[in-house]
């Protein structure tokens, strides 16, 4: 059966007509609705990135600086919070672009947890010196050795610059409306209508369209229709339409005019871009070096522990020895008594340096995954450190030169000049509200008309008998014109607000550069400590080598004593403990050098350089 020629073209054109307005993205429907319908919501991605298991062998998970430095980039959710902080941005400007004002973008950023510390850490429950096999660890929460600080790059003050002269909305609005209406209404005068009854009917409908422009200037264009029918024996034409085409301008000379004053909320959030990409930035150097700082104590509280088990194994060879000469009547029974506790306090010693290690361990997990513990994969994962406490090469440039060096790559200085950029874009408001409200104000209008001869009228006319096809050619041909044009002006007598709104904006922003000073003032400070702290760390861990081959020596000197009944347990026990003393002091000493050093790559801000770590790249994680 085949379909007649009409349906069948009339099929066709039903079939193309929906595969446009329904198909994809690109269809006529679904652009009319985008701009109301809400972005599509995803849920952040809690997962691990596939280095972890990667990485994961055996249950250890072998773990060297570059790695934790990766995992920590993939993984960290503090770093995961700031990727969100460009589409913050973008979001503004989409906003701005529209009309609207910026909501402002958050400068919060966070710090690395301190962690327990090296193998010299003050996590002990008495606050005085530290003796060697006197102490445990405590609970590291107390000593904030878990806490995450924030730091807020803020320079601009809690109070936010006022909002200044208003700007026009950029966003074109359509309007449409349709209404009908029947109305009776009883005459007492039939002189007025010709009818006691006088019954009208109307149906209107109407287009508008209004638009703001950076110059200040507002249009907005409004088409109308009328059509109404009377029993009303005065009027000429029933039923007749009625149409008009309206064309309103208003541009303001003095307050809100000009499109730098216009289009200043757009350039602040195209600095807030900017200053999303730096906080990203900050954020990665904050990460990467409170994650060195943490394997770097890791590493030096894992060689602590292999100095521990030397120590306890020195101790019990002391013991073995010292009992062996009790047994042959060389030694009094006290003697044994004194290398036996010694061994008790050399375990004592160990255990703590594991339980210091352990607590480490648990915390460098957490900022190097997603979910920390709570996955059971990194709950029962022990990190075996690859890379030791390499020595980092001598610092030979000035303190002048790395100041210039920080001042060119800390992105929190940079923040700090985008900030004061949009607060002279926000002053710049403030003081256009001064300024009188002075607008040009114009209009035109073409109207036409067009009906049937009123059957009932007194007095029939002919002039507009036509279709509403006649009364749009009257507009088009502008027959009966309107228009006119004028000045409007708003001149407030005192200016009281705009005026106090000026004086706050001025002392603020005095206060925004003044504040800018000080974070300059401190980054300078911070690389010079920096320049100093390497230094003084350098200088103790030679230091400690040579202090821990001396005890060296002097316990191998008196062992050798003892050996020949020249000495006592007691003496040897000493050495013992000094030595001990002396290996973690270098080890915490190393330690203390190579942690010198990734402060000043941080104060610096050459420590993502230093890593090879790409902006770019980490930003996108391992997506």
């Amino acid at each position: 059966m085949q379909l007649p020629r009409q349906s069948t073209v009339w099929l066709a054109v039903c079939l193309l007509a929906q595969s446009t307005l329904f198909a994809g993205d690109g269809g006529v429907l679904q652009t009319f609705k985008r701009p109301y319908l809400a972005p599509v919501r995803q849920a952040p991605v809690l997962t691990n990135s596939p280095r972890f298991e990667q990485l994961l062998r055996a249950g250890n998970l072998y773990l060297t600086l570059e790695d934790a430095v990766q995992l920590a980039i993939e993984n960290n959710l503090d770093v995961e919070i700031q990727r969100y902080a460009r589409a913050t941005a973008d979001t503004d400007l989409l906003r701005t672009r529209g009309g609207g004002l910026t909501r402002g973008l958050s400068l919060n950023l966070s710090e690395m947890p301190a962690g327990v510390g090296g193998p010299t850490s003050q996590l002990l429950t008495s606050s005085s010196r530290i003796i060697p096999g006197t102490s445990v660890s405590t609970n590291p929460l107390e000593v904030g050795a878990l806490g995450v600080v924030q730091t807020n790059l803020s320079i601009t003050g809690a109070t936010a610059l006022s909002t200044g002269s208003a700007i026009p909305v950029f966003d074109p609005f359509l309007s449409g409306n349709f209404n009908y209406s029947h109305l009776s209404t009883p005459q007492t005068n039939l002189a007025v209508a010709g009818a006691p009854n006088l019954i009208t009917g109307n149906t209107s409908a109407g287009l508008g369209y209004r638009q703001g422009f950076g110059s200040g200037a507002a249009v907005s264009a409004a088409f109308t229709n009328l059509r109404q029918t009377t029993n009303s024996i005065r009027g000429s034409y029933s039923p007749y339409t009625a149409s008009a085409l309206t064309l309103n301008v208003t541009q303001p000379l003095l307050r809100g005019a000009g499109f730098s004053v216009n289009r200043r909320f757009q350039r602040q959030a195209e600095n807030e871009q900017k200053i999303a990409d730096l906080l990203f930035r900050q954020q990665l150097i904050n990460t990467v070096y409170g994650v060195s700082r943490l394997y770097y104590d890791f590493v030096a509280l894992y060689e602590d522990v292999k100095v521990k088990e030397e120590t306890l194994r020195l101790a019990q060879k002391l013991f073995d020895d010292t009992k062996a000469q009790v047994d042959e009547g060389a030694l009094a029974t006290v003697e044994m008594a004194r290398a036996n506790a010694q061994v008790f306090s050399t375990r004592l010693d160990l255990e703590r340096a594991r339980g210091l290690l352990e607590e480490q361990e648990v915390i460098v997990k957490t900022v190097l995954t997603r979910r920390g513990s709570e996955d059971d994969i990194v709950r029962k994962a022990r990190i075996i450190p690859m890379g030791t406490l390499a020595l980092p090469p001598e610092e030979n440039r000035e303190s002048p030169e790395l100041v210039s060096i920080a001042a060119q790559n800390r992105p929190d200085l940079s923040t700090a000049a985008l900030q004061i950029a949009n607060s002279e874009l926000s002053l710049k408001g403030s003081r256009n509200a001064l300024k009188p409200q002075v607008d040009i104000v114009a209009f035109a209008t073409n109207n036409g008309l067009a009906g049937d001869v009123n059957p009932v009228a007194v007095t029939p006319d002919s002039t507009f008998i036509g279709s509403y096809a006649s009364a749009l050619g009257q507009i088009f041909r502008r027959d009966y014109p309107s228009y006119g044009a004028g000045l409007q002006i708003d001149l407030p007598m005192r200016n009281r607000v705009a005026q106090a709104d000026v004086a706050r904006d001025e002392i603020q922003f005095k206060q925004t550069k003044i504040r800018e000073q000080q974070l300059r003032n401190q980054a300078r400070l911070e690389v010079e400590d920096a320049l100093i702290a390497q230094r003084r760390a350098k200088a103790a861990y030679e230091a400690a080598i040579q202090a821990r081959v001396y005890q060296e020596e002097s316990l191998k000197a008196e062992q050798a004593k003892f050996e020949v009944g020249a000495s006592t347990s007691y003496l040897v026990i000493q050495f013992q403990s000094f030595l001990a003393q002396a290996r973690s002091t270098e080890v915490a000493a190393r330690g203390a050098y190579v942690k010198a050093r990734a402060a000043l790559q941080r104060a610096t801000g050459t420590i993502l350089a230093d890593y090879n770590i790409s902006v770019e790249a980490a930003h996108q994680g391992a997506r």
